[in-house]
């Protein structure tokens, strides 16, 4: 009985594996990089300016990355595909005419939001516009922040 337990539990935890996740996240650079596990993946930028990744937060600013879902299986079947996927292949099912209008999509996001970013390192003065249509200028740490998140969303949608 107990061996037949052990044999159960055995292509169970091999059942499970199959059907694992494959998720993927874009790093500072906007090169894509996909894992079989949700396991947090920690970055900080050190004094200078270099950025750092690992596994635990290892240093006091660091934040974890998205991890977004990429598709089922594991990353060995992956193979090649996920270089592939990065130069634009279709998704499984995708049609041709789908594709083109999600790479046109994607074109336009990046270029759009190139330019964002690029409009704010070239302003004078960042600001957020308040309730009373007034406008209140951001410090500098809040535009280090806003400089930051503009530029990871750029680096999401141009990878």
């Amino acid at each position: 009985m107990k061996k037949h337990l052990a044999l159960a539990f055995v292509g169970l935890t091999f059942s499970l594996a199959a059907t694992a996740d494959v998720w993927k996240w874009v790093d500072n650079d906007g090169k894509t990089h996909f894992v079989d596990t949700e396991t947090p993946i920690y970055t900080w930028t050190d004094e200078n300016g270099e950025y750092h990744y690992s596994d635990t937060p290892g240093h006091e600013d660091a934040v974890s990355v998205e991890l977004v879902w990429h598709s089922s299986g594991s990353l060995a079947d992956l193979g090649d595909s996920a270089e592939e996927g990065e130069s634009g292949s279709a998704y499984p099912g995708e049609s041709l005419e789908d594709r083109y209008e999600r790479e046109q999509a994607e074109a336009y996001y990046c270029k759009r939001a190139t330019e964002i970013y690029e409009s704010y390192l070239n302003a004078p003065q960042l600001y957020r516009t308040n309730d009373q249509g007034e406008r209140e200028y951001l410090d500098k740490e809040d535009k280090a922040k806003t400089l930051a998140e503009t530029r990871a969303r750029k680096n999401e949608l141009c990878s």
